[in-house]
């Protein structure tokens, strides 16, 4: 995560985001993670007497109906993150912004505990990965529904994880190994 932005508008399937960091070298085109949704650039706009530089996106059917997106609304904030180069460091898991499915929280953090579609439980196991709103994080333990990470203060302040409450719905994407592994395995 590169950075915290803040929904400036979402009109229909546009979404419009203030944005600095991830700007930096953007184009129409490109790839940026919204709370873990991959979304492709579609304008870039200037800095604006108290706007500050913006992008947009279009929302496809499939991110309203699997993400928490479309209940984004002016002055929300969100994770933001641009795509992996093959010359960056792998820090955590390979989080590609594909959405799995929404989460609930059922315990803030620092200790945060997460409700998830049973069907995604098989892909959660203790000391693996989960990405919570496009955060890489370790699992600490998991049941047949919910799992737990620690959240750091760093991630927690340096996210929007710190500022999430009970009941608040997360985007949430299972580690993609796992899921090869499964389909691998299933062919045999």
């Amino acid at each position: 995560m590169e950075e915290v932005g803040t929904v400036r508008s979402r009109t229909g399937a546009r979404l419009r985001v203030g944005a600095r960091v991830v700007l930096d070298g953007a184009a129409v085109g490109d790839s940026i993670a919204v709370d873990g949704c991959c979304l492709t650039v579609v304008a870039i706009g200037e800095a604006t007497p108290g706007e500050g530089e913006w992008w947009e996106a279009d929302l496809s059917h499939e991110t309203l109906a699997r993400t928490t997106l479309g209940a984004r609304a002016a002055g929300d904030l969100v994770n933001l993150e641009r795509p992996l180069r093959l010359a960056d460091r792998l820090g955590g898991h390979l989080v590609q912004g594909h959405v799995d499915a929404v989460g609930q929280i059922l315990a803030p953090a620092p200790e945060l505990a997460v409700r998830l579609p049973a069907h995604l439980a098989r892909y959660v196991v203790g000391k693996g990965s989960v990405a919570v709103d496009g955060v890489s994080l370790t699992v600490i333990e998991a049941t047949e529904d919910t799992f737990t990470a620690a959240v750091v203060p760093h991630t927690a302040a340096a996210t929007t994880l710190g500022a999430k409450r009970l009941g608040a719905d997360v985007n949430l994407e299972v580690d993609l190994v796992a899921k090869y592994l499964e389909r691998l395995v299933a062919a045999r």
